[in-house]
């Protein structure tokens, strides 16, 4: 049964990458349904960090969709996507080294994970590039790009093969989704 609901998850996970390829805000409601059927899949594969990142995914669809719908702000204008400035970034890399050394250290001592610091790389790295997507930057994709192929290591490894094979897809879409956004950001100005 658990790898019919890691396939079901591969087939929402296509929709949501086609969704977030076009820059559609239609991208957050595959973001809740994903999200619901991986916190089993990854909680039955021992990925605690991941099952529970899920639960972060399910609450910043909701953040993402008002901020792309309201342009971030009270405005009714679409948010339109943007670079990330100097500042943000050096938020974001401290925000990632917290995010990792506590979820890390979290499975390390309180769960039987057997890939906590990877499996915390991973997850903190994700946090950061769901927050970027939610405020539509162009840089989420590099984000994602690095999360993809590091996913595709650690799935394999749990033998979520279904799923590494997904992220190794996503990861070659980031290069086109980097594109594609760019090519948006610029006939909006």
């Amino acid at each position: 049964m658990e790898q019919y609901l890691e396939i079901l998850g591969v087939i929402v996970g296509f929709v949501y990458l086609w969704l977030e390829y076009k820059a559609s805000i239609y991208l957050w409601v595959a973001s809740v349904v994903m999200p619901a059927i991986y916190l089993v899949v990854y909680y039955d594969a021992g990925l605690y960090a991941d099952t529970a990142i899920n639960i972060y995914y399910l609450i910043i669809a909701l953040y993402g969709f008002i901020a792309w719908r309201r342009g971030g702000n009270s405005s009714d204008t679409e948010l339109k996507i943007s670079h990330i400035n100097g500042r943000q970034t050096v938020a974001m890399v401290a925000l990632y080294l917290v995010l990792q050394l506590g979820i890390s250290l979290a499975l390390k001592h309180f769960t039987d994970s057997t890939v906590p610091w990877f499996n915390g790389l991973t997850s903190s790295l994700s946090i950061v590039g769901m927050w970027m997507l939610a405020r539509k930057y162009i840089e989420q994709w590099v984000v994602w790009a690095v999360v993809d192929i590091l996913s595709v290591v650690l799935y394999i490894h749990t033998e979520l093969y279904f799923t590494a094979a997904l992220y190794a897809l996503y990861a070659i879409i980031a290069i086109f989704g980097y594109r594609e956004w760019k090519k948006m950001m610029l006939s909006d100005e």
